[in-house]
């Protein structure tokens, strides 16, 4: 590390280890890089002084000025110089040729100036972009450095980097988890926000995963370690935003592309300004200065800094609130998007069947839902689980009930006996076989229940029909709300599923999407988002970040439900949202598209400005105290502008 820093020296690079601790800073004002500043800014003042009393020509003045651009200039004069050297021409060969040019005119004092307004002008960049990076700093402070574990019978605390996977951490109320595991003993409810962004607490207990980061508010908590401090969710969603911060925007690509020609196009305008009018008869000395002042107002620093600083903001608060984007260029495309593709299940719903509706036909619905348990227990479908649910739910005894002789009847249901009477529990069609037929007024209570977009199980005899059990993925609390704002900001939403029609037609109702894609096979989604993409350009799909991959993979953006349970999800999507909760969509579309908004701002900006002081040159009134503010100001002024983005809030 030290000998990259030493390469970097001319850059000033300060590095630190991922999983080293931010180091406590002074205060801004009392940081050694100011100091240049201060002591230089004297002798300007003293050789202004000096001046009055003596003439600008006197070598007093002129020895003050130019001890103000040595102390003050020194960094910039070594990094132009080197750059001249190697054909460099940026920001600090331009400003190193213009103070040197202006010294050998004898504009001292306009030259000092120029040079302590540049120093100025750095550290307030420094500032600005020390507090878009706090960001970054803030979430690697979010997890505890050490941990109370237990190894055998001994209790120790220790470092994070020297606890196992297997160890058992103890974890008392009011303090953070420092690493990920399963909660194996105890009950509390945790403070999720620094990773998925939700102020909630939720409820963990035996088996629960858990996640460094977060804070136990109530119990007293025994979690066995699963991963190493380096690969807990939150480093990795360290390691992603920093990785997403250091990945170039496509705005940011253009920069850096037009300011390789933008630079020398500006040397040898000032070139032409400084040589061509006093070949007709112009002042040298006059035009010379306009040339060197043309140099100056030409520093691309607003252009180059006008995409970064705005990415890194927006990233980092995005970040803060739970969901995490994985780079600049997924960033701009959210917020040009035109459509959203939904997966249903998990993503709309909850991908948990809950039973809805419960139809006595004869007999005593508890007695009934005791015997449909008893038979279920033995079944691993996803709806017998409901049922059990449902009936822990309604406090119905489970226990006293057993089925004996259980089979199940593939893809129809399950027979058992209970009590010594044969039932049968299963689809519609498993009855319209054992029946002949069916019951007209059954069969209208099925048919109403299935027009609704639920599946119906049956209990029953050889001979009857007892109970009628409803059972639907139940929609997600926020889907509905978030599909309308999507709709508000005239995104066209679709919602995409291997559900049968009549299902999928219920669902996307409630859920409000302008368009349903129902019976369609992963191949089929990718194929359905393709087409998407050639009618609206930017297309996202939203899905669990795991079944969903081809089509997530072939979207514009990518975006992964519950990316702080599932690796997967962080490893796969452009996006994360860290909770199961869509809400933070139409947040992180709002974000976007004020980045982009802000992006385009300060490259408009920072360009026009240029234009705007080139074009005092034609009456001669460009001098280099206008250059400077013309180019520092405009960099202050997008920087500040980019800062904008933190205030954005879920």
């Amino acid at each position: 590390m030290e000998a990259i820093e030493k390469a970097g020296a001319f850059e000033n690079l300060k590095l630190r280890a991922e999983n080293e601790k931010a180091v406590e800073r002074e205060p801004f004002w009392k940081q050694k890089s100011n100091y240049k500043v201060y002591i230089s800014a004297i002798f300007l003042l003293i050789s202004w002084f000096l001046s009055e009393q003596y003439g600008e020509d006197h070598i007093y003045p002129i020895a003050g000025y130019a001890a103000a651009i040595i102390i003050g200039g020194y960094t910039l004069f070594l990094k132009g110089f080197k750059n001249l050297a190697r054909l460099n021409f940026d920001m600090s060969t331009l400003m190193t040729i213009a103070i040197i040019g202006a010294a050998i005119i004898g504009e001292w004092g306009e030259g000092a100036t120029v040079v302590i307004l540049f120093a100025i002008s750095e550290a307030l960049e420094r500032y600005s972009m020390e507090k878009a990076r706090q960001s970054i700093e803030s979430l690697m402070d979010i997890a505890p450095k050490e941990a109370l574990i237990r190894r055998g019978h001994e209790e120790m605390t220790i470092h994070v980097d020297d606890i196992q996977i297997g160890d058992v951490m103890i974890v008392k109320p009011g303090e953070k988890l420092a690493m990920d595991g399963v909660v194996i003993k105890g009950a509390s409810s945790l403070n999720q926000a620094a990773i998925t962004g939700e102020s909630v607490p939720a409820v963990k207990t035996v088996d629960d995963e858990v996640f460094a980061g977060t804070l136990n508010e109530e119990g007293l908590l025994e979690v066995k370690v699963t991963k190493r401090a380096e690969d807990t969710t939150i480093a990795k969603i360290i390691h992603l935003v920093e990785e997403a911060q250091a990945e170039k925007a496509p705005s940011q690509q253009f920069v850096d592309k037009f300011a390789k020609y933008y630079t020398p196009a500006i040397i040898v305008l000032a070139f032409l300004i400084a040589v061509v009018p006093p070949l007709f008869g112009g002042d040298w000395s006059e035009w010379i200065y306009q040339g060197l002042a043309a140099l100056v107002v030409g520093c691309p620093c607003a252009l180059v800094v006008s995409t970064p600083v705005a990415v890194v903001t927006a990233i980092g608060n995005a970040a803060r609130n739970g969901v995490l984007i994985k780079g600049g260029i997924h960033l701009e495309e959210t917020g040009a998007l035109k459509a959203i593709a939904f997966d249903k299940t998990g993503t709309l719903t909850r991908g948990v069947p809950a039973v809805t509706d419960i139809i006595t036909i004869s007999g005593e619905e508890k007695h009934l839902i005791q015997i449909t348990a008893a038979i279920e227990k033995g079944s691993q479908h996803p709806l017998a689980s409901a049922i059990m649910k449902k009936a822990e739910e309604m406090d119905y005894d489970i226990t006293g009930l057993d089925a004996e002789d259980f089979t199940s009847i593939t893809g129809k249901g399950v027979k058992a006996a209970v009590e010594g009477v044969l039932y049968y529990a299963g689809s519609p069609n498993l009855f319209e076989e054992l029946h002949s037929g069916m019951d007209s007024t059954i069969q209208k209570h099925i048919t109403s229940l299935q027009t609704q977009g639920k599946t119906v199980m049956i209990l029953g005899t050889v001979s009857e029909i007892l109970l009628l059990i409803a059972v639907a993925d139940e929609m997600r609390d926020h889907s509905r709300t978030v599909i309308s704002k999507l709709n508000d900001m005239g995104i066209n939403t679709v919602m995409l599923t291997g559900d049968n029609q009549r299902t999928a037609l219920e669902i996307g109702k409630q859920a409000g999407v302008s368009e349903i894609k129902a019976d369609l096979l992963p191949q089929d989604k990718l194929a359905f988002i393709k087409e998407l993409r050639a009618s609206h350009q930017s297309v996202a799909m939203v899905g669990d970040g795991v079944n969903d991959a081809p089509a997530l993979a072939a979207a514009t953006v990518g975006v992964a439900m519950g990316g702080a349970g599932t690796d997967t999800a962080l490893e796969t999507a452009d996006i994360a949202l860290m909770s199961d909760d869509l809400s933070k969509l139409p947040y992180t579309i709002k974000l976007s598209q004020k980045a982009l908004g802000i992006i385009k701002q300060n490259i408009t900006f920072s360009l026009g400005i240029k234009a705007l002081a080139l074009l005092l040159v034609v009456p001669g009134w460009l001098t280099l105290w206008i250059a400077i503010f013309a180019d520092m100001g405009a960099t202050l002024l997008v920087t500040l502008n980019s800062l904008r983005l933190l205030k954005i809030k879920k």
